[in-house]
């Protein structure tokens, strides 16, 4: 199978298809069973190596099962997004101009939402 098409993928597309696949799993899955799954042509050796790259990100935990791995998602989706959005914020110096860059942006909606959060409501 021919990885040519995967270099050409903007930055994280390949991840968020195998989490989606895990996401979509009953259990731990192998890389040959994410590339299976897939439903696009990828080498078994690009998913090993997207897989391992999550791992080392704690986005995915590992199992043996054989001489390799299985693989199943740490978060969903919404949890990983999260996660991801602190980790952007904590590589900031200018947390101030950041945040309200972030809230400037948000729609009416988004910011009733995350003042009734900030003031100890439920989503």
């Amino acid at each position: 199978m021919s990885d040519t098409n995967a270099e050409r993928r903007p930055a994280g597309e390949l991840e968020a298809t195998v989490l989606a696949t895990l996401w979509a799993a009953d259990g731990p899955l192998t890389p040959a069973q994410v590339q299976g799954a897939l439903g696009v042509s990828l080498a078994r050796t690009t998913v090993t190596t997207i897989l391992s790259r999550l791992h080392e990100k704690d986005a995915v935990t590992r199992v043996r099962s054989g001489r390799g791995y299985a693989y199943t998602p740490t978060e969903d989706a919404a949890g990983l997004t999260a996660r991801r959005m602190h980790a952007e914020l904590e590589k900031e110096v200018d947390r101030d101009a950041v945040l309200t860059r972030f809230v400037s942006r948000l729609s009416d909606d988004d910011e009733r939402l995350l003042r009734s959060l900030l003031d100890g409501g439920s989503a």
